[in-house]
């Protein structure tokens, strides 16, 4: 992996004309690889995507690509800028093979090179076998698929990504997750994610925002280490979970027959309750104490 930094963003920030500040203080060094946006709704995401996107100005700060600002050369940076939005449409009438035939032409390939083109898109895709297939019997994660694919057409070396895998099945999730990665290997992939296992199990780093600021920027495995020694698993009644759920902070509820398993964290490092066992962090639960603690921490600061 290539870990060379090509994409630049310096003290990025945007209030807005009624005075909000959506980032307020933004760096990132970002080279080939897979690296995740995380952060609550709210947290500034959206902002940061239209700024990268040109779409939207920044009040202040840089952002540059090899090492020529984007807001001088924009049209530059658009050509090797591919960008898949939350929600996109496909004529559902019209085949995969066709649709991206008729966004190579508007990308401006033709001939043999706009069919060369979308063969490849489609291989790296998985979607070859199914291309002369109309997408109104596609399943979403293959329209998930298309869509990578007609970002790919022209070649981008940035990939700007937003919730790709909300409203995906568990298969369709991870083989999405799995694509990605491999893009990791031929691009700067920009994703940007409330779903916590995405970025867990596909990017190579990570950065948290919340309330506009930059909160954690590194190794997903490293941000875990916060909660280590802290996180338990415990099979209670269902009728003590309403109790235990308002004096414990709860993870994740399972049903467990008449009883639930509940996973669970202690504030510092100490054995669980009795019953407890030992469980083994991840970045959900990193990621979760943490949102609690910000969520706290902003209960306590006085109003005004």
């Amino acid at each position: 992996m290539n870990y060379q930094s090509f994409l630049s963003i310096e003290h990025l920030r945007k209030v807005y004309q009624d005075g909000k500040v959506a980032l307020h203080d933004f760096s990132w060094e970002l080279g080939y690889g897979v690296f995740g946006l995380l952060g609550p709704n709210g947290a500034g995401k959206s902002t940061l995507l239209e700024i990268l996107s040109l779409n939207l100005m920044p009040t202040s700060g840089r952002i540059s690509w090899k090492g020529r600002d984007i807001e001088k050369y924009p049209n530059t940076f658009r050509r090797i800028l591919g960008y898949l939005p939350q929600n996109y449409g496909f004529y559902p009438e019209l085949k995969a093979m066709q649709i991206l035939e008729y966004l190579g032409r508007l990308s401006g390939l033709h001939g043999k090179a706009l069919h060369r083109r979308v063969d490849e898109v489609l291989e790296i895709v998985k979607l070859t076998e199914v291309c002369k297939r109309k997408i109104k019997g596609f399943s979403g994660g293959m329209l998930q698929r298309l869509a990578i694919a007609q970002s790919l057409l022209h070649q981008p070396e940035i990939l700007v990504v937003d919730e790709p895998t909300t409203g995906l099945d568990p298969g369709e999730r991870v083989a999405f997750r799995n694509l990605l990665f491999d893009l990791g290997h031929m691009c700067v992939v920009f994703l940007s994610t409330h779903i916590v296992k995405d970025v867990e199990f596909s990017c190579h780093l990570m950065t948290i925002l919340y309330s506009g600021m930059q909160q954690y920027t590194g190794v997903p495995v490293d941000f875990v280490r916060r909660v280590e020694g802290r996180v338990y698993e415990i099979v209670i009644p269902f009728s003590g979970l309403e109790q235990f759920s308002k004096d414990h902070h709860v993870i994740a509820i399972h049903e467990d027959g008449q009883d639930v398993k509940v996973r669970y964290i202690v504030s510092e490092v100490r054995p669980g309750l009795p019953g407890s066992v030992p469980m083994k962090a991840n970045l959900e639960d990193a990621y979760v104490d943490f949102i609690r603690e910000q969520e706290e921490e902003e209960e306590h600061v006085p109003a005004g």
